[in-house]
């Protein structure tokens, strides 16, 4: 209960809770929070396989800590290729968004079992600045959004 008490106090903070009565000013002075971002949504979907992307990449501008952690078909998305044939239904191309979440060193780990089931290799990684995942990372980049920003 207590959890659920404080998810819900987090998402009155978000932009779109607005109308709840979060002012701008408390909205100005809030710490950032720490997001940790899980797909396995893969080009079969496109719209859906551009989610993280794309809201990790609003989250980061909004001035919020992301991190996107990719599995199953989703990391086939780490090849250049399979990115520039993604076009979600109104959204630019998938390229373009995952270009401008490696200029804002939004960190990406791909899961290494589904990477090596798929042929995706470290050079498709290293073009997005991405590196190999595994179970222990996603465990800490879980614990890592759970912590409180203290600083």
């Amino acid at each position: 209960m207590a959890a659920r008490r404080f998810f819900l106090s987090r998402l009155a903070t978000l932009p779109f809770f607005a109308m709840t009565g979060v002012g701008i000013a408390e909205a100005e002075t809030r710490k950032p929070l720490r997001i940790m971002m899980k797909s396995a949504w893969g080009s079969d979907d496109p719209t859906k396989a551009a989610f993280p992307f794309l809201h990790g990449l609003a989250l980061a501008e909004a001035g919020h800590e992301v991190q996107i952690f990719l599995l199953g078909e989703a990391v086939g998305l780490m090849r250049k290729s399979e990115a520039e044939a993604v076009v979600p239904v109104g959204w630019p191309p998938l390229a373009g968004t995952m270009e401008k979440v490696a200029a804002r060193y939004i960190q990406i780990y791909a899961c290494g079992a589904c990477s090596r089931a798929r042929s995706v290799g470290e050079s498709d990684l290293s073009q997005w600045g991405a590196k190999f995942g595994n179970p222990t990372i996603f465990v800490s980049l879980v614990e890592w959004a759970d912590r409180i920003i203290t600083e």
